[in-house]
Order: C-alpha cells, then sequence, then structure tokens
C-alpha cells in the first residue's frame, strides 16, 4: 500500500501545476493533503474525485476551516472508510487541522500542524494541538489500534533535519519546545518513519524558503511527516521524500505499508 502525504500550499493553486495529473500517475492507495485553503464547494470536479492512470476514482473528504482560504486538510482514498471524524477539538477543528479516516487495519490521520509563528505568537496553541495529538495517539495504542499520522507537523526535530541548526534556534518550528515536544512523542513509543529507516542521514528536506534559491541549494527543513506506533512499525517497507516533485513549497513524502488497503 502506498500513502502519499503533501503540503500543498493551496489546492487550487496546485491544480494549475499539473496536481491531478500528478495523482494519476502516482496512484497511491491513499493521498493526505494540507493547506488547502479552500472548501469542497469551491473546487472542480477533476480535484473532487480525480482518477489514477488505470481508471480507478479517489473519493476526496475534506476538513476545512471556518476562515476562507486558510488551513484545511484532505484525504482522497479508493477505499470507502470505515468512519471519518475531525480531531474532535473545536478550537483546532475550526482551523481544518485534522481529518481521520479509519479502515479496518489502522487509521489515517492527516494533519496540518500550527506554525508557531514569529517569536513564538502562537507557540501556546500550537503546544495544545501537539498535546491533543500525542494523546489520541496514545488513545489509538491504549486501545491496541494502529495509526498513521500524516502531515506537516511544522517542526524540525533535530540538528540534521534542517540545512542550517545554529542560525535557526530561536526561529518558529525548530524552537526548543517544539523540538521536546517531538522528544516526548518519539519516547512514547510512537516512530517517525523517514528517520527509522535512514538513521543519521542528513540533507533530506520537504520544505524550502522561496527565497534566496533555497530549492535549488537545498537549504531547507525536514518538517513533512509519516509517524506510526511502534507497533506498525514493521509493517513499513519505504519512507521517502520526494523532491522532485515540484508545485508548492513543500513536497510530498511517501511510505509504503505491507498490507492491503481495506474499507467497507
Amino acid at each position: 500500500m502506498k500513502i502519499l502525504s503533501w503540503n500543498v500550499n493551496g489546492i487550487r493553486a496546485v491544480e494549475k501545476k499539473g496536481f491531478v495529473g500528478w495523482v494519476a500517475e502516482e496512484s497511491a492507495d491513499l493521498l493526505c493533503i494540507q493547506e488547502t485553503k479552500a472548501r469542497p464547494e469551491q473546487l472542480s470536479a477533476d480535484l473532487i474525485s480525480p482518477k489514477d492512470n488505470a481508471g480507478a476514482v479517489y473519493t476526496s473528504y475534506w476538513a476545512s476551516a471556518k476562515k476562507a482560504g486558510y488551513s484545511g486538510v484532505a484525504i482522497y482514498s479508493k477505499v470507502k472508510p470505515l468512519d471519518l471524524k475531525p480531531l474532535g477539538l473545536s478550537a483546532f477543528d475550526d482551523e481544518g487541522r485534522v481529518l481521520r479516516a479509519e479502515f479496518k487495519d489502522f487509521t489515517l490521520i492527516s494533519a496540518y500542524f500550527p506554525n508557531s509563528q514569529d517569536g513564538g505568537a502562537r507557540l501556546g496553541y500550537k503546544l495544545d494541538f501537539c498535546a491533543a495529538i500525542l494523546e489520541l495517539c496514545n488513545t489509538y495504542v491504549s486501545q491496541k489500534r494502529h495509526f498513521v499520522l500524516c502531515g506537516d507537523y511544522n517542526i524540525a526535530h533535530t540538528p540534521i533535519d534542517i540545512a542550517r541548526p545554529k542560525e535557526n534556534e530561536g526561529n518558529a518550528g525548530y524552537l526548543p519546545e517544539e523540538r521536546a515536544w517531538m522528544d516526548a512523542f518519539t519516547a512514547a513509543g510512537h516512530v517517525d518513519t523517514f528517520r527509522s529507516l535512514h538513521p543519521g542521514e542528513a540533507g533530506h528536506y520537504s520544505w524550502w524558503s522561496y527565497r534566496a534559491n533555497a530549492r535549488a541549494r537545498n537549504v531547507g527543513w525536514r518538517i513533512d511527516y509519516h509517524c506510526v506506533d511502534k507497533a506498525f512499525m514493521p509493517k513499513v517497507s519505504s519512507s521517502i521524500i520526494r523532491p522532485e516533485v515540484q508545485g508548492a513549497d513543500h513536497c510530498p513524502v511517501q511510505i509504503e505499508l505491507d498490507i492491503k488497503l481495506k474499507g467497507k
């Protein structure tokens, strides 16, 4: 099973850059999108129900922000989920931060973590969100339920996850409090699949500033993740970053699982 996740920085903007054709070519079983910046009624039929190159139709599910043109997540699936729900906390659901899709063998979570902003202006909100996500994932584990937490975490965890760690120590996304949460998250037994399969490898990033030709120079941050519960990690056969895919300031991240997708 192939699962892709991508912060597209505007679903309508990326549509103009070949998104629908890319979806068809990739033919993923599941695709998580973050920062949609749109409601489904604003979108073309191609964005709502794209097809892969074999003709299989995706159904899309959306969690949009109340504020127009802001935030929002989505999930594309070839199989109908058993259930769909947001995070369940209005402070975050009002911003379209989380969508959960229940399948037979696991729960897929598309999550767009808040940006803590300059000077840590939203750090409290960000850490509250992080705490809620950790509680959710711990609950799944206590229920012996597997999960895949896909998305833009807006956190570079360790120095090898960012091109210039020293220069960014006081910047949003690399604040000590954010990195400490990632420490706590992984200490709780949840696994960063990419880092687990690529230990110690630097220079792998999923976001680059539009400024100073950063992407061409690979001056980036690894802030997009697929994390799973520890017991599910043996099913993860690969976890990679796709920097060759253009169209947004983030690139997609991808995992493959040694199971078949089963829903209703």
